[in-house]
């Protein structure tokens, strides 16, 4: 069965599996509802969140990666279903009395190591959100919105990817082989935002982002259903909900870190768009303006110009088997871990090139395993991520419950005989998901509740960030890069140029995330919202990002962030400050010290999210971080290298 699961040997088995959890959990509920108040009690309750995950975690993988349609649609519909008990439970007062009597109970509180108090706070704001302690209808109110909300957020999602149409006689014949044809009509199903034209570009931007009545309908309903929520359980607004335990805390706090980033890079942002304007103006003399359709691509031309970085040059240096060496290497003297190929059982796996690795400790053993999923196919999103499909936890007879989580990449396939090899861009997302599924082995933690990466959104980033970072340190590169033909090391001035092109344009790329951040703030924040979702893009793209708005487009019904990281998107850009702090502070001057390493294991990644995580980084840090310190961090991250400016020029 997939994953060593018996029963998932076929599609019927979610049913099977769904229905031994579903069972498991009205037992759980029953045993916490008639024991004595305790540590007891937050050990039933984890148990019970790990019944019920350990199936819709794996269903969450299933459904979009597995090859074959039945068992996606299997999967669909078991998280469907463990969805709706989630629900239930949450407003279960029964259950919830159970856990209010020992966070009423003062003494028992205290007498609690602070994890099982934690776990035990974030299981009662579950409840909270909920509405737990609203009247009886009130109650049913939140159920249906958080249904409701599920079943919107799906939709926008799809609608997000839907290709656009539009009669094929609107454009220039020259241009039209770029988009796919379906009769008298041509499907445009993204920017294109790569292509050297400037009229493709013009034309797919204006036609993919063109307003669509329906998911127009569907973000207003979104929006204004989880404000409702919000307010309904007793918060301002829907933003005020998401940030509860986060980093950041609330609101204001965000709007003060995006208001001073924004401010910081202004002058920098300008400069940016004058380079790529004038370079616009070079190679097209009759229209120079700058427009949201060439920011991508130009500042791409000038990356290449100036630093001439073809990733052909790079590619036969990053051989897939020399950048697992490579990771192999760094968290062997950084952690003290090895990664080790597995067999897998027959129906193990969904696709035969998925590879199983163990994650061995020195001194600790077997850790968790790690499930690779690389390589292209049909059906299978373009997206890379990091999948939790089983969690940790300390099992009641004493065992520990090995993680499980899969990386998911989408490299090319390579020719026969040949290795896989990847793009610097590649190399550097297979570092970055890497660090997601090192929190994952490492976030040992006794609940599964808190495991890995279960913590907030603005922390959970910043181990994968901090892993980009060790991914463009020569010393490190240096371990592994190697030409896979002749063994030749990948030249220190190739390291150091494409750092440096990195940096080029970077304070504009950087604006237009705290553009799409403030959006996201403005849409989850005080409702109802004072004008149209898109009158509020058009001001804030032209007060923020400074690049005109295009009449009749609506660029929010194509931001699918909205749906998973709702009041939530600016968390990649603290999570980057706090990487780039933990970088310079703590391994810029070594990047393998060991002592480093595992005070990074002791203080950030072993809590998973046990731990409040601003005292996670304080402890790292040894100082606490405040909202001008993390704008500097991602402000210097922008100044040139001398030594490498020096040397090129």
């Amino acid at each position: 069965g997939l994953f060593g699961v018996p029963e998932l040997n076929c599609p019927e088995g979610f049913q099977e599996a769904q229905d031994k959890a579903l069972q498991e959990s009205e037992q759980l509920v029953q045993k916490a509802c008639s024991t004595p108040p305790g540590p007891e009690t937050v050990m039933i309750f984890d148990q019970l969140s790990d019944s019920l995950c350990r199936v819709a975690d794996l269903a969450d993988f299933v459904k979009v990666a597995h090859p074959d349609f039945a068992f996606r649609e299997a999967a669909e519909e078991a998280c469907r279903n463990i969805g709706t008990v989630v629900e239930k439970l949450n407003t279960n007062v029964e259950l919830c009395q159970s856990l209010r009597r020992l966070l009423a109970d003062e003494t028992l509180m205290s007498s609690l190591d602070p994890e099982t108090r934690r776990v035990a706070e974030l299981f009662m704001f579950d409840f909270e959100i909920s509405g737990i302690h609203l009247d009886e209808e009130k109650r049913k109110k939140a159920v249906d919105l958080n249904v409701r909300i599920l079943d919107l957020c799906n939709e926008f999602l799809i609608g997000t990817h839907i290709p656009n149409k539009i009669d094929k006689h609107v454009l220039p014949e020259h241009i039209r082989y770029n988009f796919t044809a379906e009769g008298n009509y041509l499907q445009v199903a993204g920017l294109h935002a790569d292509c050297p034209d400037d009229l493709v570009r013009e034309a797919a931007y204006k036609i993919f982002l063109h307003s669509n009545t329906q998911q127009l309908a569907r973000l207003e309903e979104l929006l204004a259903s989880r404000n409702s929520l919000a307010q309904l359980v007793g918060y301002d607004t829907f933003a005020h909900r998401a940030l509860q335990g986060t980093m950041a805390k609330n609101p204001e706090t965000v709007r003060q870190f995006l208001e001073k980033l924004s401010e910081q890079l202004s002058k920098r942002t300008q400069k940016d768009f004058q380079m790529m304007t004038k370079m616009k103006m070079k190679l097209n003399p009759h229209n120079s303006m700058l427009m949201p359709w060439d920011h991508p691509y130009y500042s791409g031309v000038l990356r290449a110009e100036r630093y001439n970085i073809d990733p052909g040059l790079y590619c036969p240096f990053f051989s897939l088997g020399a950048c697992m060496e490579g990771l192999n290497s760094l968290f062997s003297q950084l952690l003290g871990i090895s990664l080790y190929a597995e067999e897998t059982k027959r129906g193990e796996i969904w696709s035969e090139d998925v590879r199983k690795l163990a994650v061995v400790h020195e001194t600790e053993g077997l850790l968790g395993y790690i499930y690779c999923d690389f390589f292209q196919r049909p059906d299978k999103p373009h997206q890379d991520c990091h999948f939790t499909v089983r969690g940790g936890r300390l099992k009641e007879n004493g065992e520990y419950q090995l993680p499980v989580v899969v990386l998911m990449l989408s490299l090319p396939n390579s020719a026969r005989g040949a290795p896989t090899l990847l793009s610097p861009g590649m190399m550097e997302n297979l570092f970055h998901e890497m660090g997601h599924a090192m929190h994952s082995m490492l976030g040992r933690t006794r609940y599964q509740h808190v495991t890995g990466t279960r913590c907030p959104t603005d922390f959970a980033e910043v181990p994968s960030i901090l892993m980009e970072y060790f991914a463009n340190d020569y010393r490190v590169v240096n371990q592994f890069a190697r030409h896979y033909k002749t063994g030749q090391p990948l030249p220190k001035n190739m390291v150091s140029r494409l750092c440096e092109s990195k940096k080029v344009c970077a304070a504009a790329d950087m604006q237009l995330q705290v553009f799409y951040a403030v959006l996201d703030q403005i849409y989850h924040g005080k409702h109802p919202l004072k004008k149209s979702t898109t009158e509020i893009l058009k001001e804030t793209q032209e007060k923020v990002y400074g690049l005109p708005y295009v009449p009749n487009t609506a660029w929010q019904l194509r931001f699918s962030h909205l749906v998973g990281y709702g009041a939530k998107y600016y968390s990649y850009l603290m999570s980057r400050a706090v990487a780039s702090m933990v970088w310079k502070q703590c391994f810029a001057q070594n990047p393998f010290d060991r002592a480093m390493g595992e005070r990074y294991r002791r203080e950030m990644l072993a809590h998973g999210g046990g731990k409040e995580p601003m005292l996670m980084v304080q402890g790292m840090l040894q100082k606490s971080p405040s909202v001008e310190d993390f704008v500097d961090a991602l402000v210097s991250d922008l100044d040139h290298d001398f030594e490498t400016f020096i040397m090129d020029s």
